[in-house]
């Protein structure tokens, strides 16, 4: 009797196993706008909805929106000149740039669909408007290579391969695995955004040296007790750095 409970057990965690395998390869698609193949369970509608539902959370976080509309503006305006000036402007995406009010946390980022952020925080250490156009390039080529999109279906993979092998009393080493998978294809994601930040940097006019002081403002504000890269979903500053003057040199005609 156990000895067949045992089998039923182990059939039923390689089934849920191997349900997540199947579903995650019926949602691999190509990406329209990078060319990269993902594995996406939502549509683009969807992306739309969640970014719009989810950013006045994010705002309400970082204690509102800036109260000086002069700012606002510019910010506004050199999004938009990025969106208008690349492929960015003849996709779905709702784009918006919201400037919040956080005086302290250094950061921005995108939610799925177009809804970019920019702390004051951030904004106040920027040195000139390509800069500005640095850190919002970056953010809108998260949107466009559909990151978080990819996250959450990697997330929901994880998670059921982790009850799967949790039949087998081995759901921590793969819920460890499933962890350090989604840092690493995260720490690609920026590199991807980098380069995609500098592409629509050259096509709105603007200087794409100026994403590297970015990161030097960056690498300043963690300061020397920065968490290891093997350990942050986020690639070390030194190592954005070089890939930038990469892609600088790949893109600028």
């Amino acid at each position: 009797m156990r000895g067949n409970k045992i089998k039923i057990r182990i059939l039923i965690g390689v089934a849920i196993i191997a349900f997540a395998y199947i579903q995650r390869c019926n949602r691999q698609e190509i990406n329209p706008y990078t060319g990269k193949k993902q594995a996406i369970s939502m549509t683009t509608d969807q992306e739309i909805a969640i970014g719009l539902q989810n950013a006045p959370m994010m705002t309400e976080q970082h204690g509102g929106l800036y109260p000086d509309e002069r700012l606002q503006a510019y910010v506004d305006m050199v999004g938009n000149k990025l969106v208008n000036s690349s492929l960015a402007k003849d996709t779905p995406y709702k784009y918006e740039f919201h400037l919040l009010a956080d005086d302290q946390t250094i950061n921005a980022f995108a939610l799925p669909g177009g809804q970019c952020f920019i702390t004051y925080a951030l904004l106040s250490k920027l040195k000139s408007e390509d800069q500005l156009a640095g850190v919002l390039g970056h953010e809108i080529g998260h949107v466009l290579g559909k990151h978080s999109a990819e996250r959450i279906t990697e997330s929901e993979y994880w998670s059921t391969v982790t009850t799967g092998a949790t039949v087998f009393d081995m759901g921590s080493v793969a819920g460890g695995i499933g962890q350090n998978t989604l840092l690493k294809n995260g720490r690609g994601d920026e590199l991807e955004s980098d380069e995609l930040g500098v592409q629509f940097m050259i096509h709105a006019g603007y200087n794409p040296e100026a994403m590297i002081g970015v990161m030097n403002i960056l690498k300043t504000a963690a300061g020397p007790n920065r968490v290891p890269e093997f350990k942050s979903s986020h690639p070390d500053p030194e190592n954005r750095i070089e890939k930038i003057k990469e892609a600088i040199k790949k893109h600028k005609h």
